[in-house]
């Protein structure tokens, strides 16, 4: 029997597999390694300091402190406003329900703070918003806070 003889299936499963797929590929080389890895550092240290510079640079923030209801037709949203003591900010507060469906929503503008000799050199301002709402509330928070004019 000669090599013609033979059926596609009688070949050599080596010989077929390399026919239908392609010889074996190359493995990465101690270079293309090393690359892969230092352009793996880069863009690591890259994306640390975007995020280590980006949040130290917001002009206002804000921590919710509490919530109460006062009844089902009005929430209280207790929170700190830190911001440059100068400037003018505006908040939007809202309360939810046990759906997570707004049912009270309001922006309130916190003006400039008073000089105050504290540790943050009256950055941050304790805020209490009452929210007018349309049945009852379970929760109510920050929902976010911008800066409404250049401040300094």
């Amino acid at each position: 029997m000669t090599s013609e003889d033979l059926s596609a299936t009688e070949l050599p499963a080596s010989n077929s597999l390399a026919n239908r797929y392609g010889g074996q590929k190359r493995g990465l080389g101690r270079k293309g390694k090393r690359n892969i890895v230092i352009g793996a550092l880069v863009v690591g240290i890259g994306f640390a300091g975007y995020v280590a510079t980006g949040s130290g640079q917001s002009p206002v923030s804000f921590k919710d402190i509490g919530y109460s209801t006062v009844d089902d037709t009005q929430a209280e949203v207790d929170y700190q406003v830190i911001k440059d003591p100068e400037a003018t900010a505006k908040c939007a507060i809202k309360a939810m329900d046990s759906k997570f469906a707004v049912v009270g929503w309001k922006v309130v503008e916190i003006g400039p703070n008073p000089p105050q000799q504290d540790a943050d050199g009256g950055r941050t301002t304790a805020q209490r918003t009452v929210l007018a709402t349309e049945s009852p509330a379970v929760s109510g928070i920050v929902d976010s806070c911008w800066i409404t004019d250049s401040g300094k």
